[in-house]
């Protein structure tokens, strides 16, 4: 459970070391919600036709703006790779392309610059134990 309260109680820690499976949990946890939250503007009727949003889904995306770019930041030093890879999301079709690749990546095994291995921190890692 870790993986859906981490990130929202360090939703502006831009430091440290977050695990490709603490990503991809909350990011398929906000997907599973705003599917939720679009029937449930679709049912109260705050969902506008012409823009394709509804209101609580977009208080929704809106409240997480801050913890999934600082969740992304810390997927990047997991990657051992600077926050600044962010900005490559602005070349079309490349940027995305290589964004999921990083993410896809698995966590450098070694303490580097951002911190020590997220997976050995809890002793539940698969990495070699701190020395």
């Amino acid at each position: 459970m870790h993986w859906l309260t981490g990130p929202i109680s360090k939703y502006v820690v831009w430091q440290g070391r977050a695990t490709r499976s603490e990503y991809w949990y909350f990011i398929l946890f906000t997907v599973i919600i705003g599917v939720g939250l679009t029937m449930v503007d679709l049912a109260v009727g705050t969902f506008d036709e012409k823009t394709n949003q509804g209101l609580i889904v977009g208080l929704f995306r809106l409240f997480l703006v801050l913890p999934l770019i600082a969740l992304f930041v810390r997927r990047l030093h997991d990657t051992g790779r600077s926050g600044w890879w962010f900005w490559v999301l602005l070349v079309p079709l490349v940027g995305v392309i290589v964004i999921l690749v990083f993410f896809c990546t698995d966590s450098q095994q070694e303490t580097n610059q951002y911190g020590p291995n997220p997976k050995d921190i809890g002793g539940t890692g698969s990495g070699s134990p701190p020395v």
